[in-house]
């Protein structure tokens, strides 16, 4: 179904980025594993990813440095020859609430969830454009569809992919690129995992579907708007979260 394509998947050492990276090319894709500080882990996907088959390289970068993203676009289609798939996944968390939290744990996570994506978007869309096609997927969250308490940096960030994933379709579906967004709730994952059990009942409450999901749920979704057949979707955001922002 995506043969023939290359995909670069950002964050792609762990978690949804890992299951996204994993998918895509099992559904034919030569996949760019990056990472900013887990080479072991990334390392270890672009292995997992060989052995079934695939094509894959490891690519480290700090997403939310403009110049290392344009080196690490150049190096992808140095390396892979070309660009067809964007997956902006690399994101932190610096929880707290918002009268105590200071200027450094708001700016580490806009910079890197938000001013992040735009960096790939605007060094990656240089080289669709020059193609005529590309998909471009952001990963937004449910945060920044609902907000969430103690996390106003973390949900300010994942809006605004919102509103750039809005803005990047209409400036760059004339080129035949789409770019969607897609809003993970509640998924099992090590940024889940540091939840006590109490947090993790009551947030299970919210949810109609009554459980958290798992990494592969938003890695089907993020392969359908990589394939061909979501051609005609573009500036949607698609929430993978059990009916929690419904």
């Amino acid at each position: 179904m995506l043969n023939g394509k290359t995909a670069l998947v950002t964050g792609a050492s762990k978690g949804i980025g890992r299951a996204i990276a994993l998918l895509l090319a099992e559904r034919g894709a030569a996949v760019a594993v990056n990472y900013n500080g887990s080479a072991d882990r990334a390392e270890a996907v672009v292995k997992e990813i060989e052995e079934k088959g695939g094509k894959a390289i490891a690519v480290k970068c700090n997403v939310s440095d403009f110049a290392e993203v344009e080196g690490m676009i150049a190096e992808v289609t140095e390396k892979l020859g070309r660009l067809d798939i964007l997956v902006n996944n690399a994101g932190v968390t610096k929880d707290g609430l918002l009268m105590k939290m200071s200027e450094e744990d708001f700016e580490k996570v806009t910079d890197t969830n938000l001013k992040g994506t735009f960096n790939c978007i605007r060094h990656a869309s240089k080289y669709m454009i020059k193609q005529r096609c590309g998909r471009i997927i952001n990963i937004s969250s449910v945060s920044g569809v609902m907000g969430n308490a103690g996390q106003a940096n973390y949900s300010a960030s994942k809006a605004g992919v919102i509103g750039l994933t809005k803005s990047a379709a209409r400036e760059l579906s004339a080129r035949g690129i789409t770019v969607n967004a897609i809003a993970p709730g509640f998924i099992d994952t090590e940024m889940t995992e540091v939840l006590s059990d109490k947090v993790k009942a009551a947030v299970t409450e919210q949810i109609p579907l009554k459980h958290f999901g798992k990494p592969e749920d938003v890695a089907e979704a993020v392969a359908f708007l990589a394939e061909d057949a979501a051609g005609y979707i573009t500036g949607q955001v698609i929430c993978v979260d059990g009916g929690m922002a419904m």
